[in-house]
């Protein structure tokens, strides 16, 4: 699944078109290189977003395309 798609069905960050800006600013990395908004992300990887000073580290736990609200939390593990 795309980084772009992933970051929006796992709600860490709204929209798809916020999840694209925030990768072609260079924000989000995948085990630790930068990811462009098509970017492949599978199990086990490392996602790091920053929003202004604040860092957000989660590892891939499953990769779905529909889920419900209440378990897209599901989807990753908090590391940082």
């Amino acid at each position: 699944m795309r980084i772009d798609k992933y970051l929006k069905v796992s709600r860490i960050i709204k929209r798809r078109t916020l999840a694209q800006e925030a990768c072609n600013s260079e924000r989000v990395f995948v085990n630790g290189k930068v990811a462009k908004p098509s970017t492949e992300v599978k199990v086990g990887d490392v996602i790091e977003v920053r929003f202004g000073d604040k860092i957000f580290k989660c590892r891939v736990t499953s990769v779905d395309e529909k889920v419900q609200k209440n378990v897209a939390s599901n989807m990753y593990e908090i590391i940082e």
